[in-house]
């Protein structure tokens, strides 16, 4: 089993820089036990102008059969047929992969205090794979590098006999990747890549795969046109694990579409403080609001957008009135919290059929929205930013377009009667926004014109006559069914606003005592 790493240089940047990137000195010949054979590092070639670094495994037919890997789910496909005599000592595959990540383990993560600066810049590489089992033939070799930024990606497939040609082609192919890119990306993809064309791994793939995958496939995975392909393939189709990995990586596309980071996203549980058992009088009275206008409205099949923790569904499906109940967020975290509040795993056949709690964002239409009754985003608008408000309007106003539409956000205003909450803070550190009364009601009354809704307003928690009460409810009653109009960007809010529309970085102080609940997350 045999690859090799090639790049050449300049007087300023020798080639031979390649042996501080992978650690290796290319005047030694260098060797390392692995689990099933020994892995052989040299240099066939080591001048300024011209670099190759080759590593060469020696697989152990007999101490993969001892080990019991050489068969069973997960095991290579050939070794059915003969445990002792297989392509797995010739052919690149997970083996290969493990080698890698062994051998080349700084090299893999772009570590190299001599010489960092080289470590984050493209190379002009070729690699070189003599023998690589392509399940899906040159075709499919294409479609996973290709993308990648190679400049050249050559699949030349190898005949099963040259004597024969009638025989036709075998399953392998002579790899050959040349192009401008970074060592360390370079060498990730192939640890995926490698045992994905295989479609086979030598060991049992076990839940860490999905970290292992996750870490090799940052910053080119998430965006791959095969995703789902990469990811069924490495994890051994074994569907749980591959349904997880491919939550994350949804998480980690809407991140860097958004410009964030994933945690910033991913931000529905408050770690910092417990909240699921603590009694929250104003939390209550927010969910008897909301259950109130839906009975008043005869919902049956209702949508949480912005779940958060499972409060409100919680809540709903103790009334046997709503006969279906969604729970929507983009946070991974907070539907896990969410499902092991409800007890998912432990529902009757029948309550489970009332309950679905799925991923999504609510900047993006989505048609599994559509046909519902009522949708409620109870603390949800403060979350976002702004400029995205339309997004979120159109996708629950325009194309969702429920019968009912709650909607529930602090009122600024009162947080004068929070003592614990010092002047011009928000209740939230990841409230973008907190709007006075005559604010909300002006943002919902134009969408409501925008959409063909009818709305009305609903205070919740005690009314205090001079600055109304901590939450205010809009209740949108569709009127017009007509196809709506798009959504413009919202002018800026009116001069009445007292907080930025994105709080500064003293404004992000949350109270210790009358800091609410985070029951939704940002869409």
């Amino acid at each position: 089993m045999f690859l090799t790493i090639t790049t050449t240089g300049t007087p300023e940047a020798p080639a031979t820089d390649l042996g501080f990137l992978l650690h290796k000195h290319p005047d030694k010949a260098q060797r390392f036990s692995t689990s099933h054979g020994t892995a052989h590092v040299f240099y066939p070639e080591a001048t300024a102008e011209r670099c190759t670094a080759a590593l060469l495994l020696e697989v152990d037919p007999v101490a993969l059969v001892r080990r019991g890997q050489g068969k069973g789910r997960g095991g290579a496909p050939d070794a059915a047929l003969a445990q002792y005599v297989n392509d797995r000592p010739y052919a690149a595959s997970s083996l290969m992969s493990v080698a890698l990540s062994s051998v080349f383990k700084s090299a893999l993560r772009g570590v190299c205090a001599a010489l960092p600066e080289r470590a984050e810049e493209p190379l002009p590489l070729r690699i070189e794979v003599p023998a690589l089992p392509a399940r899906g033939g040159a075709q499919l070799v294409h479609q996973l590098f290709g993308p990648l930024g190679w400049d050249s990606v050559s699949a030349e497939p190898i005949a099963l006999d040259e004597r024969f040609p009638e025989w036709g082609e075998s399953r392998y192919v002579r790899l050959v990747l040349e192009g401008e890119v970074r060592l360390a990306d370079a060498l990730r993809q192939l640890y995926v890549l490698l045992p994905v064309l295989d479609d086979a791994k030598h060991y049992w793939v076990a839940p860490d795969e999905v970290d292992k995958l996750l870490r090799a496939g940052d910053g080119w995975l998430a965006g791959h046109p095969e995703q789902k392909l990469i990811t069924s393939r490495y994890l051994s189709r074994r569907w749980s694990l591959a349904r997880q990995a491919m939550e994350r990586l949804e998480l980690v596309r809407l991140a860097e579409s958004e410009g964030l980071d994933v945690e910033e996203v991913d931000n529905a549980v408050d770690e910092s403080s417990d909240t699921a058992d603590k009694p929250v009088p104003l939390a209550e009275r927010r969910r008897a609001a909301v259950l109130a206008a839906l009975e008043a409205a005869r919902a049956q099949r209702v949508l949480d957008l912005g779940c958060g923790q499972g409060q409100l569904v919680q809540e709903l499906l103790k009334d046997v009135r709503f006969t279906e109940v969604v729970g929507v967020d983009v946070s991974m975290r907070a539907l896990a919290v969410a499902a092991r509040r409800l007890r998912l795993d432990r529902m009757t056949e029948r309550q489970a059929a009332r309950v679905t709690l799925m991923q999504g964002s609510l900047a993006y239409t989505d048609k599994r929205l559509k046909g519902y009754d009522a949708a409620v985003l109870s603390e949800v608008i403060e979350h976002l930013d702004l400029p995205r408000l339309p997004a979120l309007e159109y996708s629950v106003f325009g194309s969702a377009r429920p019968r009912t539409v709650l909607v529930t956000t602090p009122n600024v205003e009162y947080n004068v009667r929070w003592e614990s909450l010092p002047a011009g803070h928000v209740r939230h550190r990841d409230h973008r926004f907190e709007w006075n009364r005559a604010e909300f009601r002006d943002w919902a009354r134009t969408v409501a014109e925008r959409h063909g809704y009818g709305v009305t307003f609903v205070p919740v928690g005690p009314d205090d006559p001079e600055v109304g009460p901590p939450t205010q409810m809009a209740v949108f009653t569709l009127t017009a069914p007509a196809a709506p109009t798009a959504p413009t960007r919202p002018a800026a809010t009116s001069t009445a606003r007292t907080t930025p529309a994105v709080p500064s970085t003293t404004a992000t102080t949350t109270p210790t005592t009358a800091t609410e609940p985070k029951e939704a997350t940002a869409a």
